[in-house]
């Protein structure tokens, strides 16, 4: 693995060292972690540098839905740790993840989204084909240096899972599909790809990256934290852990007898999975779960160490539900999205204080995820 430079070990700050050395004895253990992570693991600045160079830029990583691009030609911006990027679906119904700079000297191509039939930086009007190709570069045809082929925008090793894009900045992470593949052994019931997608937004939290990711993939806090929202259906008492495999930690959610049957779903999911609803995470930012009737998925971007970007949306096996329909589905994911918010911008202010001390982890059921989630980021960190 190719690690940025660090910082000797003697000059590291305390809460650092110990941290790293924490996270070094887990990778080389066999045992799962017995307590919460200190609170540098979600405050150091020095971690999060950790983290850009050795998860972010060296892995998979989830850039949003295929679904907020469903015409040729339609695109939007994001980034990757500092990386920003263009994603494009072309007129040949492919989708390209590419370095949103300009070759000439470096402005940014695009911003935000829409639909275009060529890119054209507006600072000195180089224009780009939506596959990232040079279509025209401005009174430079005199200019000997100009080779149109190798001022393409760059293209960023990319994949489709599931109807998610993912992209991997180095290249060299293996194949996406074949480290998820016990995973998919869980889904394939559900028949995400039939799913249409009703709606996405972009938000910020003020909080870590890793607490959103945590919080979304354990059942422990759905009675305390969503008494009205969620707990009526999926109650913390019915969160069954399903094992991972070091790409990806899961948890089945089960309903209560007397929740309504949720609708429509496809037909072959089998008894279980009409009364629960799937949960996982794909390591290191998309999070996800799948009702029998829609799915709602969180894409995470890490800001600063306390500010946390996600891209969330809703799909449904609904065909063009109305209006008021999507409405009803968008107020009730941010009324419990807000509950969590609440909590975690909370959490955040809490891990910077010296008198915070981790303590134990809940059973498997409850929190194993975790203990997968802390296991990956180790081996990621320090193997």
């Amino acid at each position: 693995m190719n690690a940025p430079a660090v910082l000797p070990t003697d000059m590291l700050a305390p809460g650092d060292r110990a941290l790293l050395d924490r996270l070094s004895t887990l990778s080389c253990s066999p045992d799962r972690a017995t307590h919460g992570m200190p609170g540098a693991f979600y405050t150091s600045a020095h971690f999060a540098e950790l983290e850009r160079q050795r998860v972010f830029r060296q892995t998979w990583v989830c850039v949003g839905h295929v679904g907020e691009i469903p015409d040729a030609g339609d695109y939007y911006t994001t980034e990757i740790v500092g990386e920003p990027l263009l994603v494009q679906l072309d007129a040949q119904g492919e989708i390209h993840v590419l370095a949103n700079v300009c070759r000439h000297r470096g402005n940014l191509v695009a911003l935000g989204r829409g639909n275009a039939r060529v890119h054209a930086c507006a600072y000195h009007a180089w224009s780009y084909e939506l596959n990232g190709k040079l279509k025209r570069a401005p009174l430079m045809q005199d200019c000997k240096d100009l080779d149109a082929a190798r001022c393409a925008l760059p293209k960023i090793h990319s994949t489709i899972w599931q109807n998610f894009i993912f992209a991997n900045i180095d290249g060299n992470a293996p194949p996406l599909g074949d480290v998820l593949r016990p995973l998919e052994a869980h889904i394939r019931n559900y028949h995400h790809e039939d799913r249409e997608l009703y709606h996405f937004q972009e938000e910020v939290w003020n909080t870590n990256w890793k607490c959103l990711a945590e919080n979304f993939m354990e059942g422990y806090h759905l009675n305390a934290t969503h008494p009205r929202t969620l707990r009526p259906v999926t109650p913390t008492e019915l969160c069954e852990y399903v094992p991972g495999n070091g790409h990806f930690s899961a948890y089945r959610a089960h309903y209560t007898l007397d929740s309504p049957q949720r609708t429509p779903f496809h037909e072959k999911l089998t008894q279980i999975e009409r009364r629960s609803s799937f949960l996982f995470s794909v390591f290191p930012n998309l999070v996800v779960t799948y009702m029998p009737h829609q799915t709602i998925y969180l894409c995470l971007r890490p800001v600063a160490t306390d500010q946390v970007a996600l891209r969330w949306g809703i799909a449904g096996h609904e065909r063009s539900p109305g209006k008021d329909s999507i409405e009803r589905y968008v107020a009730f994911a941010n009324a419990f999205n807000a509950e969590d918010r609440a909590k975690l911008e909370t959490l955040q202010k809490g891990l910077g204080s010296t008198f915070y001390s981790p303590g134990p982890l809940s059973t498997e059921n409850l929190e194993g995820t975790l203990r997968d989630f802390y296991s990956y980021i180790a081996h990621r960190i320090c193997d």
